[in-house]
This record gives structure tokens, sequence and C-alpha cells, in this order.
């Protein structure tokens, strides 16, 4: 991971069209924004959201007023690619995502946060938008702050969310205790 002066630095160079410095700038987040891809809409889909959304910042760097806002301007490119590949999901397959989780996953009583690092795939039985925010919350280890800026949501819809997608984690752990 590249230090935060040295990424704005590159950052500013890359949106005045420096190759090198683009290139460097997108193999420093790939990784992290892989890993947060893959979270919201699960490995099938991660390579192609991730390259949608690596191509996006290429097209619209120029754009960026404050290199030092670069992070949280990837990363809601990169949900708002993610928002957009599972709506196009639902729209090809026609069948509605469930509020609710299935909870078919065996799982052991942990508490929330290890149960889904532990078992990254429990995510994909919550509602997209409840995952971006456990994903960048948790496993990116971003404020409620940063996470409702990068989410282009208010503070309370971040905290909303957040519980919601805990509470589900919960009746998946509860359901499978009592099977």
């Amino acid at each position: 991971m590249i230090d935060s002066r040295r990424q704005t630095r590159l950052v500013l160079q890359a949106s005045l069209g420096e190759r090198e410095a683009l290139e460097q700038v997108l193999s420093g987040m790939q990784g992290p924004l892989l890993g947060y891809i893959t979270g919201v809409v699960g490995r099938t889909a991660a390579d192609d959201v991730l390259q949608e959304t690596l191509l996006q910042i290429c097209r619209k760097i120029k754009w960026l007023r404050d290199p030092e806002l670069f992070k949280p301007w990837a990363y809601r490119i990169a949900s708002r690619t993610c928002f957009k590949s599972i709506k196009k999901q639902r729209r090809a397959t026609a069948i509605e995502e469930e509020a609710a989780p299935s909870g078919e996953d065996a799982l052991l009583l942990q508490p929330e946060l290890q149960l889904f690092l532990d078992t990254p795939e429990l995510l994909t039985k919550i509602s997209p938008a409840s995952r971006a925010v456990l994903h960048l919350h948790y496993l990116q280890e971003l404020s409620i702050h940063e996470v409702a800026a990068i989410l282009d949501i208010t503070i309370g819809t971040t905290k909303s969310r957040l519980a919601y997608g805990l509470s589900c984690l919960r009746q998946i752990v509860n359901k499978k205790e009592t099977t």
C-alpha cells in the first residue's frame, strides 16, 4: 500500500495525464477494491466489476478536485458500480432478492464481526446496501462518517444499514442454532 503523501502526489500526476503514475495508483488500490467488491457482489462478478471500476477511475480521475480524497472517491465509484451490477443481474434473472437472509450455512455462534470475517459468503445473504456498509466499516476499517461519504448517504442511514446487516447475521446464527 502506498503512503498517503505519495499517493496524493501520484493521484495529482495521474490526473494530469501521467500514465506511470496512474498505473501505480491503480495497482495500489486494486487489492483493497477487489476485496470490497467481492464482499458486495460476490466472487463470480467481482473481476468484471473491478475492471469497470478501474476503467471509471481512469476516465474520471482528471475531474477529481482533491487528490487527498482519492481513496473515498474510488470506493464511491466501486460502490456505484457494484450496485449497478447487482441491479443488472436482478433484471437479467428477474428474481427479487429476499429482504431477510435464508440462513442455509452451518455456523457456530460467534460475535457478528468474527462471523463474517470467517465466512464472507454470509454477506451474500444480506441486502447489497447493508453488505456495502458492513464491508466498508468492518473489513476496510473505515469510520461511519467515511462510509457515509463513500456511499453518499446520511450517517443515520449508514448506522441503520449497519444495524440491519448485523441483525441479519444474528438471525442466521439463531436459525442454525434451532436446527
